[in-house]
């Protein structure tokens, strides 16, 4: 599902225009980016726990020449999923 089908669906839902719905969805994506930015989780109960992850520096392999190459140490998001959301998909 995409962008606009999700607003799609949550204008239906809740009978919201689709502009609406957008609007919403940037919302909350705005403040989840915003929130990881400043290095907070971001817990949505029953759904999952966006959380920002460190990675160390390490040493990689070029997979076309073989060379090892230094990776940087980088700031990545995880996300763990909640129960409710584990116990619908499965």
């Amino acid at each position: 599902m995409r962008k606009p089908e999700l607003s799609a669906a949550i204008a239906d839902q809740t009978g919201l225009s689709r502009e609406k719905a957008s609007e919403v969805i940037n919302a909350v994506t705005d403040q989840i980016t915003a929130a990881a930015a400043r290095g907070d989780d971001i817990s949505l109960i029953g759904f999952g726990t966006f959380s920002v992850r460190k990675r160390e520096a390490r040493n990689g392999r070029n997979p076309q020449t073989g060379a090892t190459i230094q990776i940087a140490a980088s700031k990545t998001v995880g996300f763990k999923p909640g129960k409710a959301l584990k116990d619908a998909v499965n």
